[in-house]
């Protein structure tokens, strides 16, 4: 059930806000849960089970790690069994048959693929990392340890940014999972933003994206149709991204909270590091709290700062797809993150603004190229 179907605009969701507005405070969560579940298990219910485990492995780990406080020791042992079983669970849908078919091609083995899971569970890159998010913060005492297993399993299924984000980190929305305020004024505003995601997604988004189609299927493509291909390529993938937040963050406020802006006219920036501080906000923003700092950012030698840089890129572009494009593309921008950090950034100052964007954006379409 995409945001744009029928099925969601003219039945799920007039339903579902009814049933959240009828419904006592205390049972909105309850409500919520339910209806996120029904939303999930629309198109792929037989990975139910897959979401409920993770619920249940980071919720009880959250149990655990609050209740061993003052025994360091226990705490870690509790984080790392929720780390080691997200991430397990990851690994294992979304990467095992693309290690084992590179397996295959570089050192001649003949591992069968894993059967039954040639179809990705729906949204589990999104999930997982908000479970870790969780286990994280409470371990970290920047978020208190939720005692109730249905507000958890609220915010983990919040249906609005369960296909494609934005990633909610626990401790933004934790007083707000408890706590939150419904009104008019805010309903109207979400409808807005709901509305103008929804155009992106509908009007330009797929529109474009034809042109990107035709591109593809061309028999006799020339150098001008290619770029023309690629930026039709470009403008698709960010109306149809940050149409989806947009709907996100809009069904959100119609629920009553208030999520992260993901996208920042990215397509203005006039560096790469500009561009990443603009784009998938979620994203960057959860890698550089939960692996670059706890690496040592910046404040380490120059040897273990690239190799942070280098790790936190090359694991951004895994997380966007199991594939040997997508590591390219991690360790492209890894590269060019770092030669602007270290001696471009200072030449690119220097240029006029419009050569800034101009490189830029180069930089950008040739990184979809690998992408796509």
């Amino acid at each position: 059930m995409i945001f744009s179907s029928i099925i969601f605009l003219f039945h799920f969701l007039p339903f579902t806000l009814a049933a959240y507005y009828i419904a006592p405070p205390r049972a909105k969560n309850t409500v919520l849960f339910v209806c996120s579940l029904v939303f999930y298990c629309w198109g792929e219910v037989r990975f139910f089970p897959v979401m409920l485990t993770l619920i249940l492995i980071n919720y009880l780990c959250g149990l655990a790690i609050a209740h061993f406080e003052g025994r360091p020791g226990m705490r870690r042992l509790f984080l790392a069994l929720a780390l080691v079983g997200s991430l397990g669970m990851l690994f294992y849908f979304k990467y095992a048959n693309f290690v084992l078919e590179s397996a295959n091609a570089l050192l001649g083995t003949s591992f069968a693929p894993i059967e039954g899971i040639s179809v990705l569970p729906l949204g589990i890159s999104f999930y997982t990392f908000q479970t870790m998010s969780y286990t994280i913060d409470v371990y970290r005492q920047s978020a208190p340890v939720q005692r109730n297993v249905i507000t958890f399993g609220a915010y983990v299924t919040l249906f609005p940014q369960l296909i494609a984000g934005p990633i909610i980190q626990y401790k933004t929305v934790a007083e707000q999972l408890v706590s939150r305020t419904e009104n008019l004024e805010k309903f109207v505003s979400g409808v807005r933003r709901f509305t103008v995601g929804l155009a992106k997604k509908v009007l330009l988004a797929n529109a474009i994206g034809e042109l990107w189609d035709q591109a593809l299927a061309s028999q006799s493509l020339t150098v001008a149709g290619a770029w023309l291909g690629l930026a039709a390529y470009a403008f698709q993938i960010y109306f149809d991204f940050s149409g989806y937040s947009d709907m996100a963050i809009g069904l959100g406020r119609m629920l009553g909270f208030e999520f992260i802006e993901n996208f920042n006219y990215p397509y203005i920036s006039r560096s790469v590091v500009d561009f990443w501080k603009r784009w998938h906000i979620s994203l960057t923003t959860w890698f550089r709290e939960y692996l670059y700092f706890p690496l040592g950012g910046n404040r380490v030698p120059r040897w273990k700062w690239v190799r942070n840089i280098l790790i936190v890129w090359l694991l951004t572009g895994l997380w966007h797809g199991a594939g040997w494009n997508f590591l390219l593309w991690g360790l492209y921008y890894a590269l060019f993150m770092l030669a602007e950090r270290l001696f471009l950034g200072k030449w690119l100052e220097k240029l006029p603004r419009a050569l800034q964007h101009v490189y830029a954006l180069f930089v950008v379409l040739i990184g979809w190229a690998l992408f796509a």
